[in-house]
């Protein structure tokens, strides 16, 4: 009888333990690389830096030991390095080989400023004709100029505030309200920053959150976000995660 209940004990902690790393597992977000191994897949050879979608593209020779890069948007504190990118024939032999380095593309900036650190050396980019010198700091700087015009919408931002967006017509006062407001609408109004677009930057700690604007005394969802919810009250809102 002892031996038959130790044994039920040990299954169900055992049945225990693999529900729980099982629930565990199913929490871990795989990041989705599908277009960035894309991308990586179709590299040609070295050429001048280009923007594909959302990222942009740096080669250089394989002339050198080492090739790293940095950027005016993170103060050029943090050098990213180049990975060697080579090309095989069937037999398996190395055919073609260079340096390449694919960054996300920053949202809604024009151009931005780089330079490059090749064996430990600071220097501009030979592919890149276009050349600007910093005054300030006395050195010369790459830029690449960014066609590329992202749709506004409901965000965190890069200065870690949540940016919330609305469209509607023009000269309303229209507010935003949600659960991190206890759905008090009256707490923060919106600025109208230009024909009927509304904006506002509020701090939201990591988490996922539901919110409506508000026009008086009527409510609607956030047309530049897909994810929705429900309220408290049953009314099908707006929802967006903060990590």
């Amino acid at each position: 009888m002892k031996k038959s209940l130790f044994t039920l004990i040990l299954l169900v902690s055992f049945l225990t333990a693999q529900g729980a790393f099982a629930k565990d597992k199913k929490t871990v977000e795989t990041p989705d690389t599908y277009e960035y191994d894309q991308l990586v897949s179709k590299l040609s050879g070295v050429s001048a830096p280009y923007v594909k979608e959302n990222y942009i593209v740096f080669t250089a020779p394989a002339t050198s030991r080492s090739v790293g890069i940095a950027f005016d948007f993170e103060d050029f504190k943090i050098i990213h390095p180049f990975q060697l990118y080579k090309t095989h024939s069937y037999e398996g032999d190395v055919t073609n080989s260079w340096f390449f380095y694919v960054a996300d593309r920053p949202k809604r900036t024009s151009r931005i400023s780089y330079r490059l650190i090749i064996d430990g050396l600071w220097t501009t980019d030979p592919l890149n004709k276009n050349i600007s010198y910093n005054s300030n700091e006395g050195y010369t700087l790459s830029y690449l100029d960014i066609d590329v015009k992202d749709p506004i919408i409901t965000e965190k931002t890069a200065s870690g505030l949540t940016h919330f967006v609305c469209f509607t017509e023009s000269g309303q006062k229209i507010r935003l309200g949600g659960s991190f407001t206890n759905w008090d609408s009256w707490i923060y109004e919106m600025a109208e920053v230009a024909p009927g677009r509304y904006e506002i930057d509020i701090p939201l700690h990591a988490g996922t959150y539901y919110y409506s604007y508000y026009n008086g005394i009527s409510s609607f969802i956030d047309s530049t976000n897909p994810v929705k919810g429900y309220s408290p009250d049953g009314r099908v809102v707006s929802c967006i995660t903060i990590k």
